[in-house]
């Protein structure tokens, strides 16, 4: 396998990949990450078309975890380099990579994933073996996903330790837009709605500022890329979110009542914690309709454990 790009995500899967037993190396842009990697015991560099070579000269897997602007950079350096190996990604949208992936003529060989992980720290230095742990990581399935390569997109992120969730790019981006996107931008206007109350208001701040505005710590240009990227499902998930609240508001400032949010929020979070994911079985990968089958069963919950 090879990483492209070694911050946080893209660092958590070498080390990850090498603790599973797979041969693994890594390329990033700043010599500093590569040099705090090889100082730890890892294979990187910062030659892009050496390790591309490398990577189709052995039938690599070619991993993409550099931020959205420098999407088409590197795409265009895969396809010039590695043409023939199975490509994937970590990036958190979706559909905005397939359609870089088409521009540059690779959507026969892609996978698009995306590791549902994360901490709001950055850097090599952040990466974790275990991060993907447990994890749920969605592996793509598109009507024109090779089934083969889907295959050894999806046995990656279970070598490990995540389930794997299919879905379509399209659908993905629209729930991620509620449960990771909205809420970054939630925990920055709660951030900045408390450091307004003053010093009294940050010395009394506990529990739930402090889980309210966790994510509000990430690098500032890595939330703008991935929310940015994600513009119109972010949109109407904005949307919701914002009449929800205005809703709330006029029954505060006419009845002195928060009971419909409280009680539907209460609700919906009840319906997270008691949600049991079921084992997909029955679909035979590359059989007829094999990829809308498991978006399908993505769609009420099914994931995939073991293939």
């Amino acid at each position: 396998m090879c990483v492209l790009g070694l911050g946080l995500i893209g660092g958590s899967l070498l080390r990850a990949a090498v603790a599973a037993g797979r041969s693994a190396w890594g390329w990033n842009r700043s010599g500093g990450a590569v040099d705090e990697a090889r100082a730890d015991g890892f294979d990187a560099d910062t030659d892009l078309q050496a390790v591309l070579t490398r990577a189709n000269d052995t039938g690599a897997i070619v991993v993409v975890a550099v931020p959205e602007p420098a999407l088409d950079t590197v795409l265009t350096q895969v396809a010039a380099h590695a043409p023939d190996c199975t490509l994937t990604d970590v990036v958190s949208v979706k559909g905005s990579v397939l359609d870089a992936v088409r521009r540059h003529g690779l959507a026969d060989r892609f996978v698009g994933g995306h590791p549902m992980a994360g901490t709001a720290h950055s850097g090599w230095p952040a990466g974790d073996a275990d991060l993907f742990r447990g994890a749920v990581w969605v592996v793509a399935a598109e009507d024109d996903t090779d089934p083969d390569r889907w295959t050894q997109v999806a046995r990656l992120a279970l070598d490990c330790g995540s389930v794997v969730v299919p879905a379509g790019a399209a659908e993905h981006d629209s729930a991620v837009a509620r449960i990771s996107h909205l809420p970054h931008l939630l925990a920055e206007a709660l951030a900045v709605t408390a450091a307004a109350g003053g010093d009294l208001a940050l010395a009394l701040a506990a529990g739930s500022y402090r889980d309210g505005t966790r994510v509000a710590g990430t690098a500032p240009a890595l939330v703008r890329a991935m929310c940015e990227a994600n513009a119109p499902a972010l949109t109407v998930a904005l949307d919701e979110a914002i009449a929800l609240l205005t809703d709330a508001r006029r029954a505060l400032a006419t009845a002195g009542s928060t009971e419909a949010l409280v009680d539907a929020g209460h609700a919906a979070r009840q319906r997270h914690d008691t949600l049991e994911r079921w084992d997909v079985t029955g679909v035979e990968i590359g059989a007829p309709g094999w990829a809308g089958a498991l978006r399908d069963a993505g769609r009420r919950g099914g994931a995939f454990r073991a293939l």
